[in-house]
């Protein structure tokens, strides 16, 4: 499978004005391309294929007067660029199509050199190269120094040189992982995620949530302050947007570390991991917006996928409607209403229940059942015991 490497980047002064050269070549090839397929699609002409469109912008393009620059950089990264512009119209029209499943996808967008991120791809072709000395040699950019934390375990096949918000340079490498299988373990669970806790075990082991976003919110309200009174295009005001930027990266940095500790911790001791495919788009358009995007469990729960995948491990989702949380696990028997205010609760078969941990269990279960049915197992889920609340047919009905 193919993993990213994330490092970073250090250059120098001269490096780093030959990257924003870069990026902004990259960005214009972008949007030249861009707004050649938008008039050809506003004059009712035929759709400007791939090749043609890069001898337009690219080949074409460095003879003018207007974008000679273009051949100051690596030509490799105007391809790339051509290349992303050409993916986010293969996902748009396959979207549209309804080819492509999830949510639909919006056409591309121009690049602004407003955005605070910015990235550049090389590729084998660009015959990009790590040095003996262990810099990262890249083709018009120079011999960038690297702050190497581990071993590349293969060949790179492209690398993406990165700048982000706070004004940092990272060089994150695709490289090729053969699967690593851990000793087998016989032990399985289910998670439940939530916010009072990140995340519950159905083993009762509860991952107290760190709250990093919240924890820096004073220190944040004070920098966003000092960046509203700045005067907008003065160098005071990049210092302090900088400012800001630099402290949501730490807090990003912060919950990232503690996702990938989290997570490997659950892929070794379990040899089954099974979670709830939870709406966060939905969630956050709610009241509890700031916790939910503050835990990040989609990010979380993709670390465990693909660590599943990685170590030889078994990861499964169940339906995200499944009421896990008033399921009684004793019983079976389903509340009929569960507020979130309630942290535990009895039910008529006597069980006493911790609301998350119950939830755990359920996840489970369900989990087990859908991956035994899948194997071939029963279908039908095991009949629960009527309680005497329950509404019933009469003696003599049909």
């Amino acid at each position: 499978m193919q993993l990213r490497y994330g490092f970073r980047l250090y250059p120098t002064p001269g490096q780093r004005e030959s990257l924003a050269r870069a990026f902004g070549s990259a960005r214009v090839v972008f949007n030249d391309g861009l707004r050649m397929r938008q008039d050809a699609h506003a004059a009712g002409l035929t759709y400007i294929s791939d090749g043609d469109l890069s001898k337009r912008v690219i080949t074409e393009a460095k003879k003018t007067p207007e974008r000679s620059w273009l051949g100051e950089v690596s030509a490799v990264v105007l391809q790339q660029a051509l290349a992303d512009l050409n993916a986010a119209y293969r996902n748009f029209f396959t979207s549209l199509t309804g080819k492509r499943k999830g949510p639909k996808v919006a056409p591309p967008r121009y690049r602004s050199k407003k955005d605070h991120r910015q990235a550049i791809r090389f590729t084998k072709n660009a015959r990009f190269a790590i040095t003996p000395g262990g810099k990262l040699r890249l083709p018009k950019i120079g011999d960038v120094p690297v702050r190497w934390s581990r071993r590349l375990p293969s060949e790179p096949s492209s690398v993406t040189v990165v700048k982000d918000a706070a004004g940092r340079y990272f060089a994150s490498f695709v490289v090729e992982v053969n699967q690593r299988q851990l000793p087998p373990v016989e032990t399985e669970a289910g998670i439940d995620l939530g916010l009072g806790h990140f995340a519950v075990l159905s083993n009762g082991r509860k991952i107290d949530s760190p709250r990093f976003l919240r924890r820096a919110e004073r220190k944040l309200k004070r920098l966003q302050r000092a960046l509203f009174r700045k005067e907008k295009a003065s160098n005071n005001r990049v210092k302090a947007r900088l400012a800001v930027a630099r402290h949501h990266a730490k807090v990003a940095d912060a919950r990232r570390e503690f996702h990938h500790q989290e997570s490997t911790r659950i892929i070794r001791d379990n040899q089954t991991v099974i979670v709830e495919d939870l709406a966060v788009n939905g969630l956050a358009r709610t009241r509890l917006a700031k916790s939910v995007q503050d835990a990040g469990w989609s990010a979380f729960v993709a670390m465990l996928e693909y660590k599943a995948a990685l170590y030889g491990r078994i990861f499964h989702r169940i339906d995200r409607w499944f009421p896990s949380s008033k399921l009684c696990s004793a019983c079976g028997t389903i509340a009929a209403s569960m507020p979130l205010n309630v942290r535990e609760w009895i039910c008529p078969c006597g069980a006493i229940h911790d609301r998350d941990v119950n939830a755990a269990k359920n996840i489970l279960a369900a989990g087990r059942a859908e991956r035994l049915n899948a194997c071939g197992g029963p279908v039908r889920p095991p009949l629960a015991v009527a309680q005497p609340s329950e509404a019933g047919s009469r003696g003599g009905a049909a």
